[in-house]
């Protein structure tokens, strides 16, 4: 794969330390503060099912959330580019995670769920085959093991009357 190299850096600092370190399993928080230069602190910790902070973000939900970035940035790019207009787009994106005996775990599915608003005279056929072009496209959903499927939902805009 030879082409540009791109290169990315954050910064995950335990904030959970509650004075005696992982003394224990209840000892401490999970939680996690994610930094990088110029960026607004993401404030994590892992799932509630395994102790963590409901509050805060946890990595799975950081995965379905770059997941749904990146797949709605290369779509609305090749929109762009085709002459299809998007006037409004929201995914309500959902994982399946299964954990073994070990407590070990691992994704075994994501869907997307993009409900996509469509000028009135954009074409819902060519939207929809730039959806699985998007889907080639996507760096992350390119570098997962599971699958990720897409179900959009379409939408015209009215037409308006000059």
């Amino acid at each position: 794969m030879a082409g540009k190299q791109h290169t990315y850096s954050v910064k995950v600092v335990w904030t959970g330390n509650t004075g005696t370190g992982t003394s224990s399993p209840r000892s401490y928080t999970r939680d996690y503060d994610i930094t990088a230069p110029g960026k607004p602190t993401i404030e994590g910790s892992s799932d509630p099912s395994f102790r963590g902070n409901p509050a805060r973000w946890n990595p799975e939900d950081l995965l379905l959330a770059s997941l749904s970035a990146c797949h709605k940035l290369w779509f609305l790019g090749l929109c762009a580019q085709a002459g299809i207009i998007i006037t409004a787009y929201e995914d309500h994106a959902t994982g399946e995670m299964e954990e073994d005996r070990t407590g070990a775990g691992q994704f075994t599915s994501v869907t997307l769920h993009p409900r996509v608003t469509l000028s009135a005279t954009s074409d819902a056929e060519k939207a929809l085959n730039l959806h699985h072009k998007a889907h080639d496209m996507c760096f992350i959903a390119r570098s997962v093991n599971f699958p990720v499927m897409n179900e959009p939902v379409f939408i015209h805009e009215a037409a308006h009357d000059a």
